[in-house]
């Protein structure tokens, strides 16, 4: 060991110090398409810490892939696969980075891109993933924005698929940050999430020091009904105010259908998992009644399993029928009732005097 110099006989020795950022123990892969210092273009690298990250990326003169990176795993991903943009960073590089993601298997995505039109690309490769039974979603942020130009951002992006958060966010040294690195603690914070009923509201985002914004009640509801995620600062922490998605209209009127980002992500967790039971039990068999029976009882099985863990509020007839068309199809319906976040509680109070 260099610096040890003494002759005595003896155990000496020597230590030094760094911030290690490890993977947690998110259930969610998540996909990253940034620029970054140095690595393939275009190629997919999967990481589990920042330590692998930084090897594989470097390390940032200006904010890029490592710092979002650093803020996923701060907030609890697990695993993380990242592709490099090239430096030129037009639409072309995203596409050919989100082209990418696409054929990985993650489950939500973020981009070191403010831009509007990269996060329309952004949504159109999470949409065609998502149509291609690989369901995810995309975090994404704007910079320098205030409420009407977010609300305006949301609008141009209008998909349950795709989560816009605001304000800009501060790092340690006070330095405005676009608000694409608070959606990545964010991403983080959901990817970490078990229970895709449970809302994020509250969550602390670790990483961040500020916010370059501070709203009021009104612009909160501004901002919520019109499709973005805010977040504040209590007491020196960054918690998103409420999850929301940023689909607000169908066909131009007004839907809240999808407002609410628990709902895509428990559609999300409720339909693959169904999926993949019917695949591995029923991947060589025949379409007999007798079959047809057994898929339609384990539907109800897993039904029964989402709704006693409080995912679902309930389920409605399962039918199960061979196809009119092709008698190689078996057609089976359902429906359910998500489970609701709790967002308010009112009071009504009677007082004796």
């Amino acid at each position: 060991m260099s610096g040890i110099v003494h002759e005595r006989p003896g155990v000496y020795s020597v230590y030094d110090t760094s911030a290690v950022v490890s993977a947690g123990q998110a259930p969610k892969a998540v996909g990253v398409a940034a620029r970054a210092a140095k690595g393939a273009v275009g190629a997919a690298v999967t990481v589990t810490g920042y330590a692998a990250g930084a090897e594989a990326f470097g390390e940032d003169a200006a904010p890029g892939m490592g710092m979002l990176l650093r803020l996923l795993f701060l907030n609890g991903a697990s695993s993380v696969t990242a592709v490099r943009v090239a430096d030129t960073g037009t639409l072309e590089d995203y596409r050919t980075a989100f082209e990418t993601l696409n054929r990985q298997d993650v489950q939500v995505v973020v981009c070191d891109s403010a831009d509007r039109t990269v996060q329309q690309a952004l949504r159109s490769a999470v949409e065609a993933a998502s149509a291609a039974r690989q369901e995810r979603i995309a975090i994404v942020g704007g910079s320098g924005e205030d409420v009407p130009a977010l609300v305006e951002h949301a609008a141009a992006l209008n998909s349950e698929r795709m989560v816009l958060v605001g304000p800009d966010a501060m790092d340690g040294q006070g330095n405005t940050l676009p608000s694409v690195f608070a959606a990545a603690a964010a991403a983080g914070a959901v990817a970490a999430g078990r229970d895709p009923a449970a809302p994020i509201n509250g969550a602390a985002l670790r990483g961040l020091t500020g916010l370059a914004a501070d709203y009021s009640d009104s612009e909160v509801d501004l901002l919520v009904r019109g499709g973005v995620t805010p977040l504040e600062s209590t007491a020196g922490i960054i918690s998103p105010v409420r999850g929301i998605t940023t689909r607000t209209t169908t066909g131009g009127a007004a839907d809240t259908t999808w407002r609410e980002l628990t709902t895509i992500l428990i559609a999300d967790d409720v339909i693959p998992s169904i999926r993949s039971a019917l695949r591995s039990k029923f991947s060589r068999a025949k379409n007999t009644a007798r079959n047809r029976g057994a898929i339609r009882s384990q539907v109800i099985v897993e039904l029964e399993k989402k709704a006693a863990a409080e995912i679902i509020d309930g389920y409605g007839d399962v039918t199960v029928t061979a196809s009119p068309d092709d008698p190689t199809v078996c057609l089976v319906e359902f429906g359910f009732a998500v489970a609701h976040g709790l967002n308010q509680i009112y009071l009504t109070v009677h007082i004796t005097v």
